[in-house]
């Protein structure tokens, strides 16, 4: 009977212990698994002054490439030029939880009430293609070299109107991008009363708009040499004015800002003389990495100026003409 007690008690003692090793070797093995829990995905949010006007779908797409690399997701608005419909599509956009937002402003000088929010939201706010008055509420501005640009066409103009020029300009006066393009410009004929700017024409931006309010003035007003664009799409827009009336080309040089492929087009096609390009593929992945990098704690520049570069019939074919650059 001690013989068996004695036995039992082992036996029990054994299973004791091997259940101790088991468990042991369970929770060291637990410790030793590299178990990778799966983050949900970020939402970063993009609005940009209008969707008509393929350069900011470009540009969109760019910044879609990086976060979709990265897992996570990117929700796209059209204020359709309006900066009240902006502010509130970037609040829906609040609500709908994104981390980040990707703004260019219909109106850079009304748009710091919403940008503040965004902040006071926790939302880093990364200004694309353009700047605002107030960047007290942004992390970065990620945007062409503006004032190089307006530069650009103006020195392109002096050489093929060497002894002057009579300039008509439009522009967007609510889009810093454009005034600093026109700043570039005046800047650069500033020094010779040969070249002179004889009227603008603000609000601008769109293709067709341009259209409408080239064709009402050229109905009156015809004392010009230079059309400058503030952009391909008024260029265009203005282009096409002028060939309604029966003017266009005839003496006349049209000059845009993009670098579009309906520009370039216009451009070797010798309907236009020139557009200073920009580089919206590199400017959106520019910003994308940049708001990465915050994310990740590192310092980023508060102003990014992305490269500009001059177009013309000497520098573009058929095999450099497609697409953005």
């Amino acid at each position: 009977m001690e013989k068996f007690l004695k036995s039992k008690k082992n036996m029990l003692l054994l299973c004791i212990t091997g259940m101790a090793l088991i468990m042991i070797a369970f929770f060291v093995s637990f410790k030793l698994i590299d178990y990778e829990v799966e983050e949900e995905p970020r939402i970063f949010g993009a609005t940009y002054m209008t969707m008509n006007n393929p350069y900011f779908t470009s540009l969109n797409g760019s910044i879609r490439n990086v976060v979709e690399a990265h897992g996570d997701k990117l929700i796209t608005r059209d204020p359709a030029q309006n900066q009240q419909r902006q502010n509130e599509e970037i609040l829906e956009m609040i609500d709908e939880g994104i981390s980040v937002l990707f703004a260019n402003p219909v109106d850079c000088d009304n748009v710091g009430d919403i940008l503040k929010i965004c902040r006071d939201r926790g939302v880093a706010v990364f200004v694309v293609d353009t700047g605002v008055s107030d960047t007290s509420n942004v992390i970065s501005v990620i945007q062409s070299d503006q004032y190089r640009a307006g530069q650009l066409v103006a020195r392109d103009m002096k050489k093929r109107f060497p002894d002057g020029a009579r300039i008509l300009a439009l522009y967007h006066k609510t889009v810093a991008s454009t005034i600093g393009r026109l700043e570039g410009f005046k800047d650069e004929i500033s020094d010779d009363d040969r070249y002179k700017i004889v009227m603008t024409i603000d609000n601008t931006s769109e293709i067709e708009v341009a259209n409408e309010e080239m064709s009402k003035l050229i109905k009156n007003f015809r004392d010009f040499d230079v059309v400058f664009g503030n952009n391909d799409p008024s260029a265009l827009g203005a282009l096409a004015a002028l060939d309604r009336y029966g003017i266009a080309g005839k003496d006349i040089l049209v000059y845009g800002v993009d670098g579009s492929p309906d520009g370039k087009k216009m451009i070797i096609d010798g309907k236009m003389a020139g557009t200073a390009a920009q580089y919206p593929m590199e400017m959106g992945r520019i910003a994308a990495e940049t708001a990465y990098d915050y994310l990740e704690g590192k310092k980023v520049e508060s102003n990014i100026l992305v490269k500009v570069s001059m177009f013309t019939k000497d520098n573009l074919d058929e095999n450099n003409s497609r697409g953005w650059q």
